[in-house]
């Protein structure tokens, strides 16, 4: 048990860790908080809350990742290095997809409410 405990302290060490240095985790945190405020005002079906909430924690979780790879690229190979750049951009990559797609998503869910309002 002492040992789950530990892997839990460790984990939301880690996630406040990017809350507390990395700016695009923060705004995307705000973001979702603003997402989530925005479904309950317009109360939106249940359906349209789990796509939201897997939107979010799909982005902060592929940012949390983006930044551990940043890290550790960090530690592997201090300066810069073309492949090392190429690996950083595709996890970058990977959070702006995401981003799109959930932005898109949020979109085709609230303008219809917003309209309608």
């Amino acid at each position: 048990m002492k040992k789950l405990f530990r892997s839990f302290y460790f984990a939301f060490s880690g996630i406040a860790h990017c809350f507390k240095t990395e700016k695009n985790f923060q705004l995307q945190f705000c973001l979702a908080i603003t997402v989530i405020i925005g479904g309950w005002f317009f109360k939106i079906s249940n359906t349209n809350w789990i796509v939201l909430l897997i939107c979010c924690a799909m982005v902060l979780c592929l940012e949390m990742m983006n930044t551990a790879i940043e890290k550790l690229a960090d530690v592997v190979h201090d300066g810069l290095h073309a492949g090392i750049k190429n690996v950083k951009d595709i996890a970058a990559g990977a959070v702006l997809v995401a981003s799109i797609i959930s932005v898109l998503i949020a979109l085709i869910i609230f303008i219809p409410k917003i309209c309608s309002y």
